[in-house]
């Protein structure tokens, strides 16, 4: 049996180490302009157009600051901080300009040079005409659980602040999605305001940029997370040099195996993520990927919830070509990939499909409903067959097959998950649905096969389907 060769540990006091890092460590504070709409009390009154034109009605404009932190990695003034430190609060606001506060009290007024705000990272310049200190990014990939760090920030605006803690977790999916869903967890305080501030290893080495906190009340409950410096530092990098940041996109909609959508799959729910829809004309649907798929690996990499397809897909560069290793209705089978370049974030808001959208639940008559017994019992549905002209009032073609849902018991765990009333079932477990005996006999395959769930494919307002693990009762 090896012998464990135990790491440095906690010092008795953190005093040098602070002492030789924290000056490197900046407040940062933002000036910013925001149009407001002022309400007319008159408004409605007879007195409206007597006093709308005085000030009474229309935008004005008020100041706001934002408070957060950032650290020095050249001597020539290069800030890092999170994007969101030096954002715009809001649509209506803009950024006037940028303070970095230097622990001395020192004031610098900071050019934006890049900004990402994929991964929530942002880069700064101040012109101090001299050298100023500063910190060096460590290796995060080294970093375990348990291990020491020191976090230095500005919480509240109060000012410089050291905490310190363990590592809780590595690699922490908050499950919030996005290519850089990936932190590293620590049980340090870290609050409103230590946002952009530096996480150190025992060597006085940034190992992650400190980011979020899990709160109920807003202050630290030990749950902060940073983004790791084996992430960081590449964009910022980049940032710095003033080069474009390229990241690989596939154009699908994913979603994590959860223990409902692998019952109702058959298979694991700690490997794989399920391709819930496929971007036309995207690299995936080149590919061959298909909606319902699950992915298993990529370029030889499993696909993790530590390791995401997202994640694994952003960072490859554009233009690779790589296999993917996928489950089609049981079967495995693989498929080449071309990465293409990712869209902006503003450009990804309108592709797919929105759970949320609105429909109006009357818009179709309420024949009798059918299907009244397994289905209805096990699913917590009730269905109706589609005609043309049920279709059609449902925002779906002519040509759509399927069954519609008339009637959901919202204790029914298909009730938990959102399934409505006017909602289409076009299939389930891969099965075409026409019928309400079409979904019966799903069912009852299903628990044949000793499945606990079925995975119904439900089309909303003429949306694209997407796919919905419902449990048996």
């Amino acid at each position: 049996m090896s012998r464990v060769v135990p790491r440095t540990g906690a010092p008795a006091s953190f005093a040098d180490l602070t002492e030789q890092l924290a000056p490197a460590v900046v407040n940062i504070s933002t000036r910013q302009r925001v149009q407001v709409q002022q309400n007319n009390p008159f408004a409605g009154t007879p007195f409206a157009d007597l006093f709308g034109g005085q000030g009474q009605g229309g935008p004005q404009t008020r100041q706001a600051q934002s408070l957060g932190s950032g650290f020095i990695v050249s001597a020539d003034g290069y800030v890092v901080t999170n994007n969101h430190v030096i954002s715009a609060g809001s649509r209506n606001a803009e950024v006037e300009s940028i303070t970095v506060t230097m622990p001395d009290g020192t004031e610098y007024p900071a050019k934006l040079v890049g900004k990402d705000a994929q991964s929530d990272l942002a880069v700064l310049k101040v012109n101090a005409n001299k050298s100023l200190p500063f910190v060096k990014f460590g290796d995060s990939g080294n970093a375990r659980v348990g291990d020491w760090i020191v976090a230095i920030g500005n919480p509240f605006g109060l000012g410089g602040t050291v905490t310190s803690g363990i590592i809780s977790a590595v690699y922490r999916n908050t499950g919030a999605g996005g290519a850089y869903d990936r932190y590293l967890q620590t049980d340090a305080a870290i609050n409103r305001g230590n946002s952009g501030g530096p996480m150190f290893d025992m060597n006085g080495q940034v190992i992650g940029i400190n980011n979020a906190i899990f709160s109920p009340s807003g202050g630290s409950v030990g749950i902060g997370f940073a983004i790791p410096a084996e992430t960081a530092a590449p964009i910022v990098q980049k940032l710095i040099k003033g080069e474009t940041i390229e990241r690989g996109y596939l154009g699908v909609r994913i979603q994590p195996i959860n223990e409902d959508l692998a019952d109702s799959l058959g298979i694991a729910h700690n490997k794989g993520e399920f391709i819930q829809s496929v971007e036309p004309g995207g690299a995936a649907a080149k590919a061959g990927i298909q909606a319902g798929d699950v992915v298993t690996k990529v370029d030889g990499k499993e696909v993790t919830r530590e390791q995401s397809l997202s994640f694994l897909v952003a960072n490859t560069a554009p233009g690779t070509r790589i296999p993917i290793e996928l489950i089609r209705n049981g079967k495995r089978l693989s498929v080449n990939a071309t990465v293409e370049q990712r869209p902006s974030e503003d450009e990804l808001a309108d592709q797919f499909f929105d759970p949320d959208a609105e429909q109006d639940e009357d818009q179709f008559s309420n024949p009798q409903p059918q299907g009244e017994g397994l289905a209805e019992e096990a699913l917590g549905v009730s269905v109706i067959p589609l005609t043309p002209q049920i279709a059609r009032q449902l925002g779906a073609s002519d040509a759509t097959k399927g069954v519609v849902v008339s009637a959901v018991d919202p204790s029914s765990d298909a009730g938990q998950k959102g399934l409505r009333r006017g909602d289409i079932i076009l299939s389930a477990n891969y099965q075409d649905v026409d019928t309400p005996d079409g979904l019966e006999n799903a069912v009852k395959s299903a628990r044949s096969a000793g499945r606990d769930a079925v995975l119904l494919r439900v089309q909303r307002r003429g949306q694209p389907a997407i796919y919905v693990p419902v449990r048996l009762r």
